[in-house]
């Protein structure tokens, strides 16, 4: 019998150490959607499609893939102090108190928009007040970030500006939730308007992840960022209100749109690389 060849192993460790940014993104989409399959497999066999409860726990299963290749592309190219660098940055809490104040961007506004819709357009827009909702993104925060900001940006920012690098990052954040999207919000399933609202939702989380890619560019705090994504993911859970699909992709895109006239004011003051001269 044969003996497996070492260079196998040896050869797929050099190709995800010359490509890492491609295979950080190859295995994250690989494992998350496998893993969303995996939970919808079983109603998509049978022909009855995917029901709410399923396409909610679908997200949770999804979220081993940015964990699990933050830490693996970690390792791979620092080996063990790799990983240890990725853990030292979740540990560092002791920064700015303004930072810590910046986790309130996203409710606050939130509240904003949702509070002069409610008074301009409808008083269906009256934020919700599902509490429990922050329980959605405690998972998701810490999950993710670990891959996104933990591994993921710290690489596209060596290669280009950390504007240009959040805003690519942004992007692909934002697709990786395509499985999901029709799942996303309050007003699920979106029907004809799942694509607007998909892109008032790329919107926001591109907006999104450059203010975190800005938290953490003056921080290097995995914290503050997983925190930022709570913050963000518990205010959209919580302070949804239960209006139309049509309303709610209006509503989200108008968030994004807030969210962006921040984003010019942090570039204004920070520049392309997000920090403080």
């Amino acid at each position: 019998m044969s003996t497996p060849s070492p260079s196998r192993p040896l050869a797929t460790t050099t190709v995800l150490r010359r490509h890492p940014i491609a295979a950080y993104f190859v295995i994250t989409f690989t494992v998350s959607w496998a893993g969303a399959l995996a939970v919808a497999a079983p109603g998509l066999i049978r022909g009855a499609g995917i029901s709410k409860l399923t396409g909610i726990v679908m997200f949770p299963a999804m979220l081993l893939g940015p964990l699990a290749s933050g830490i693996l592309m970690s390792r791979v190219l620092g080996a063990r102090e790799g990983t240890r660098d990725l853990f030292r940055r979740i540990r560092r809490w002791r920064v700015g108190l303004g930072w810590y104040l910046a986790l309130l961007i996203p409710p606050g506004t939130v509240l904003l928009v949702l509070f002069l819709l409610e008074r301009l357009v409808s008083r269906s827009f009256r934020p919700n007040q599902f509490w429990m909702g922050i329980a959605f993104g405690v998972p998701a925060g810490i999950c993710e970030e670990i891959g996104w900001t933990g591994f993921a940006f710290p690489q596209m920012r060596a290669q280009q500006s950390a504007l240009g690098a959040a805003v690519c990052l942004g992007i692909l954040w934002s697709m990786w939730h395509l499985p999901v999207i029709n799942f996303l919000g309050a007003a699920i399933p979106h029907r004809q308007y799942w694509f607007v609202f998909f892109l008032g939702f790329m919107l926001t989380m591109a907006a999104m992840r450059v203010l975190i890619a800005w938290i953490y560019s003056n921080t290097n705090s995995v914290l503050l960022a997983q925190l930022m994504h709570i913050s963000s993911t518990g205010a959209l859970v919580v302070f949804s209100p239960p209006v139309t699909p049509a309303r709610e992709a209006m509503w989200y895109a108008l968030y994004g749109g807030v969210l962006w006239l921040i984003v010019g004011v942090v570039v204004a003051a920070t520049g392309r690389e997000l920090r403080r001269v």
